[in-house]
């Protein structure tokens, strides 16, 4: 970890299914994210609102594509995100109900110990969802098998380079009319292909959070048309504008797993 992450503490751990974050929560403002979110309080208490409803607890899980507000008695928070195309249906939401019942206490402290162990983490290391699940939740979550076709349609979507994946593009590939690719990945995902495209675009934001950029520029790179949607989007997902988040992480160290199965090749950190 960096000296700046070191000192604060705040440090991300990305995967292509996972992410582990502690740092800054941010004002609270509402929020839509594509994926499974776990927040859990470092200290005191979080204040959770949606579907008109305020509470307060340690812990909370807020179900994909759901509407809410969070906000913490501290600055800070930690959050496990869990991208719901890789598990299978319905684990999230039995996840969701254990969280909220009597095993919630036991998972909010063995994900704050996950971050206490991440911030002794060695570089060199590496985690695959499993190793991730175990580490934050002590089980691994069933993962998803997907349709190739739809399998290798989500690799194009996360290679964010040349130009912007459409669904026309991957229906040629998968040899299906765009109409019949588009049934299929939503019967496979859960999710439209754009919604699900708009998310990851998104998402992928949170790799270059700690770097000085022009945020311009990096909107064009992940593909997005221009400035205004690109704020827009992000705002969406994110209840922040986009400068904000990068104003919030300048002490983050963030860090990167390629791995999706159980072998090890290492993670690289990505420097303030």
């Amino acid at each position: 970890m960096d000296d700046m992450g070191r000192k604060s503490g705040h440090l991300m751990l990305i995967t292509p299914e996972r992410v582990f974050y502690a740092g800054l929560l941010g004002r609270p403002r509402e929020r839509c994210s594509g994926a499974f979110n776990i927040y859990v309080a470092i200290e005191g208490g979080l204040r959770l609102t949606a579907d008109g409803r305020n509470s307060h607890a340690e812990m909370f899980a807020v179900l994909p594509n759901t509407g809410h507000t969070i906000a913490s008695d501290y600055r800070s928070v930690l959050s496990v995100v869990i991208e719901p195309e890789s598990v299978c249906p319905g684990v999230l939401e039995d996840l969701a109900a254990r969280l909220s019942g009597p095993e919630g206490k036991a998972f909010a402290d063995r994900i704050r110990a996950a971050y206490l162990a991440l911030r002794e983490h060695h570089a060199g290391e590496d985690f695959s969802s499993t190793e991730f699940d175990f580490l934050c939740l002590g089980e691994a979550l069933p993962q998803r098998v997907l349709d190739p076709r739809v399998a290798r349609a989500i690799l194009q979507i996360g290679r964010f380079c040349g130009e912007p994946v459409t669904a026309a593009s991957c229906a040629a590939e998968a040899g299906l009319s765009p109409s019949r690719f588009l049934h299929l990945f939503k019967e496979e995902t859960g999710i439209s292909f754009r919604s699900f495209r708009a998310w990851k675009r998104a998402r992928h934001l949170l790799h270059f959070a700690n770097q000085d950029i022009n945020l311009a520029h990096l909107a064009q790179d992940i593909g997005y048309p221009d400035s205004t949607h690109f704020s827009h989007s992000i705002r969406r997902f994110y209840g922040l504008k986009p400068r904000a988040i990068f104003s919030g992480s300048r002490d983050l160290a963030i860090y990167r797993s390629n791995r999706t199965g159980g072998a090890n090749s290492g993670w690289t950190q990505e420097a303030g």
